[in-house]
């Protein structure tokens, strides 16, 4: 007597590596269609939900699941560790775990720029900017009333231009 549902032969963690699920270009993705994606019941993507601090979905305004992208590459890459690589789900999230702290450490601490051997012309054209602006600086910081010298120019006051309308 044949069995009363078709066998189905299930895949293997090769042929699971061998497919790549491709994951559309949307803003926001249901429960569904990330479990058709990951190719895994919807129960398990609520699952990993309780066992990974790292997967939360939005909950929509009637409270069904709306995984962003980067969920979505968040479920498969714990599928992958589970299933392709063997890890369980307290080792998986070890990973996650590790994989986080390394991030932490490496961003903590920036980077100082390695210094550079200063050339001549680099002093001299410094040397050069500090100079105006010192001077700048002096111009702007003389009262309004006095008369303000620039270099190459006199103090004394200009003569009235005698014209058409003079009294």
């Amino acid at each position: 007597m044949p069995p009363l549902w078709p066998m189905m032969p299930i895949p293997t963690s090769q042929q699971r590596r061998t497919a790549p699920s491709e994951i559309p270009d949307k803003l926001y993705f249901r429960i569904g269609e990330v479990a058709r994606i990951c190719e895994v019941p919807a129960y398990v993507l609520r699952f990993w939900e309780t066992e990974f601090q790292q997967l939360k979905p939005n909950k929509g305004g009637t409270g069904q699941r709306l995984y962003r992208r980067r969920d979505v590459e968040m479920c498969l890459r714990i599928k992958r560790l589970l299933y392709d690589q063997g890890y369980t789900i307290p080792g998986a999230r070890q990973v996650f775990q590790t994989e986080a702290r390394e991030f932490r450490k490496k961003n903590s601490a920036p980077e100082l720029p390695l210094a550079v051997a200063s050339s001549n012309h680099a002093d001299a054209a410094l040397s050069k900017v500090k100079k105006e602006l010192r001077e700048l600086a002096g111009i702007l910081a003389s009262p309004i009333g006095s008369p303000r010298t620039r270099p190459g120019r006199s103090t004394r006051p200009a003569e009235k231009p005698t014209g058409l309308f003079e009294l």
